[in-house]
């Protein structure tokens, strides 16, 4: 299924919403008629997801950062830990501790962790003690970790600027909506499974 995205062939169908046809083709001979729309949509979630990862990763200057990564990179920069960094006897002030992160970012503390592995090794976030629970570990983005951010920040905005071209703001917010409808209904169903 990854390779029916690689050559979209978008058309619109006639009340002038786009599709692509490639998927319609597969989906159809997959389902036989019912379903396929909820197919297509979701199939273009993820084309899309993958559009916008694409253009966030050239904004990234070949520092390959995965999206995951960029997120408790921008986490730790809203928790203030550059200023906690800084402030003389304030270990463990700022930051986030791991656990934090993940529920913040809706993922296991594991795979955190390898995240915060790999912002560390690249010198842009590091561990502290807890000087208040000498039993946690809180994380501070570093100084390196903040210039970082800071060169990403245009080439993001010219990135989904292109990305979102012709959109309104109303088409945005519906869009942004729409799929955080999508994310409700996951876990709605994994909470009745559980």
């Amino acid at each position: 299924m990854k390779d029916v995205h690689k050559s979209q062939r978008l058309a619109a169908d006639p009340e002038g919403f786009l599709y692509d046809s490639g998927v319609r083709v597969s989906m159809e001979a997959f389902m036989v008629g019912e379903g396929v729309l909820a197919l297509e949509a979701a199939a273009a979630v993820r084309s899309a997801s993958q559009a916008v990862d694409r253009l966030r990763s050239q904004g990234a200057g070949g520092r390959g950062l995965s999206a995951g990564a960029l997120d408790v990179l921008a986490r730790l920069s809203a928790a203030g830990g550059e200023g906690a960094e800084r402030a003389e006897g304030a270990e463990g002030a700022g930051g986030l501790s791991v656990g934090e992160l993940a529920r913040a970012a809706g993922v296991s503390s594991r795979n955190v962790t390898g995240l915060v592995d790999t912002l560390e090794r690249d010198g842009l976030v590091r561990r502290v003690q807890d000087r208040e629970d000498r039993r946690s570990v809180r994380v501070l983005i570093t100084g390196a970790g903040q210039e970082w951010l800071e060169a990403f920040r245009e080439p993001t905005r010219r990135a989904m600027s292109a990305v979102f071209h012709g959109f309104t703001e109303e088409d945005l917010a519906r869009f942004r909506h729409l799929c955080l409808r999508l994310v409700e209904n996951q876990q709605r169903i994994e909470g009745a499974v559980r």
